[in-house]
């Protein structure tokens, strides 16, 4: 008998949402640590609210987003940004100047 399981890659997250800017959310690794984000960036949001934490697996449905997007943004660059959906990801990095 063969079992097929099938592996995931887990992350852990913590969410904030800016309390300038409806829809903007910021995803980083560790709890209250914003290190890897850029200072403009993270100056962008204004005021930030912890919203929740979240263990994400590259086929768990988000609300707004894909999954392993997420996964990658935070492994890659040890932070996401999910932006309102009147905005354009383009048009998000030419307001903070990235």
């Amino acid at each position: 008998m063969v079992f097929l399981i099938k592996w995931f890659t887990v992350m852990q997250c913590f969410i904030y949402k800016s309390l300038k800017k409806d829809g903007l959310y910021l995803y980083v690794q560790e709890e209250d640590d914003f290190s890897d984000v850029p200072a403009p960036l993270l100056k962008s949001f204004g005021k930030i609210a912890f919203v929740m934490s979240l263990d994400i697996t590259p086929d768990r449905h988000l609300a707004k987003e894909d999954a392993s997007n997420v996964i990658a943004s935070l492994q890659e660059n040890g932070f996401f940004v999910q932006i309102p959906a009147t905005l354009t990801s383009d048009d998000w990095y030419q307001k903070i100047g990235q």
